[in-house]
């Protein structure tokens, strides 16, 4: 008797499952996935013809990400060339999307910044140079940076960086100058100068880049990183201390291998380091983001209906496909991911749970 209760408990739970991924339409699901995408695209000039501002708004985008020169030709203007100009694209972004739309930029300060002096933008410093100063010239640094910010229409910056400066040899964070320290307590501190700052003027701070990418060796722009060997769980300390101490609307992982967290997934792609290490050991609950998608370590690793299934099904919340190291077609993505969800290998309820904290971002920061 209890086999047969069982037996028709699993029927009807299926039964349940297969009408919910029946129950929404096919441009509704289509515009739930748009929301978790975030996207690069080539204009530094846009208008109601441009083929951004029609995915935009068929798929309702969740955003978009600036750069200002094309990564293959450092020569050729991208997206950013001038204050004027940067304030006139942002400002039709936000006029043709019909939904609130993040509009992000990788601006850290240093070496690694999109709004640059020469394009007429006030120089930020590097985070290791910022941790030389004090606390009074740091939040200085960062309020004059998230005003610019704000100014000029952006508001996500994928920053502040996390990372411990544990590995001379690190190209990528140390080398770059990228990381507050090596001490967790003096990266949390000047971390939270910068998320207020950008707090302060509307701004989206993304801590990145989980969990944990100082002392690596490699680059995963280039390929495979492996970080089984040299990680330590002190490169916890700062998503620990932060997400218990203030509010982190959003979090990026990092394409990095760490068998002691996951024998088989880097990161990004991981249920054991997304889903069960950062929300449920961590209590992190905001959106995580990935690092981009096209970078070496993941698509020279995986096809993309991996890419995307595992993704999400780890725990990203926004897929971002940069479209500097490749160029994705975002209605082939979006027609991607919904075969993987009509198919059962995506469940609505996790396309649901995303939906639901981006649009709890949007009010946190009152998004229109």
């Amino acid at each position: 008797m209890k086999l047969l209760i069982l037996s028709l408990l699993l029927a009807l739970s299926f039964l349940n499952l297969s009408a919910s991924q029946n129950s929404i339409d096919d441009e509704t699901l289509k515009k739930m996935i748009g929301k978790m995408l975030i996207v690069g695209f080539d204009d530094e000039e846009i208008d109601e013809n441009s083929k951004i501002v029609t995915q935009i708004n068929r798929y309702e985008l969740g955003g978009v990400i600036l750069f200002d020169r094309f990564y293959n030709d450092r020569t050729k203007v991208k997206n950013i060339r001038s204050a004027k100009q940067l304030k006139l694209l942002t400002m039709k972004l936000q006029s043709f999307a019909k939904k609130p739309l993040l509009i992000s930029v990788d601006q850290e300060g240093g070496r690694v910044a999109r709004l640059k002096p020469k394009y007429g933008f006030e120089a930020t410093p590097s985070a290791k140079a910022v941790s030389d100063n004090d606390e009074y010239m740091s939040k200085h640094i960062y309020n004059a940076l998230a005003k610019t910010l704000r100014e000029n229409g952006i508001n996500c910056d994928f920053a502040p960086v996390v990372d411990l400066a544990l590995n001379p040899d690190n190209k990528v964070i140390y080398g770059l100058n990228r990381s507050y320290g090596a001490n967790s307590d003096e990266v949390v501190k000047y971390a939270k100068i910068f998320m207020d700052s950008l707090k302060n003027e509307g701004i989206v701070s993304v801590l990145k880049h989980f969990p944990g990418h100082g002392s690596s060796l490699g680059d995963s722009h280039e390929g495979y990183v492996d970080i089984s060997k040299t990680w330590s769980e002190a490169e916890l300390e700062p998503y620990i201390e932060l997400i218990k101490s203030t509010e982190v609307p959003m979090i990026m992982s990092a394409h990095v291998f760490n068998s002691k967290l996951d024998d088989k997934y880097p990161a990004t792609l991981s249920y054991n380091v997304n889903t069960k290490l950062l929300r449920g050991k961590l209590g992190f609950k905001g959106i995580l983001v990935s690092d981009d998608l096209q970078m070496k370590a993941i698509s020279a690793n995986y096809n993309i209906e991996r890419i995307v299934t595992l993704s999400i099904n780890s725990g990203v919340d926004m897929l971002l496909f940069a479209n500097q190291l490749a160029t994705q077609d975002i209605d082939a993505l979006v027609d991607v991911i919904l075969k993987e969800v009509k198919g059962g290998n995506i469940s609505i309820a996790r396309i649901e749970e995303s939906n639901a904290r981006i649009e709890q971002l949007y009010k946190s920061y009152k998004f229109k």
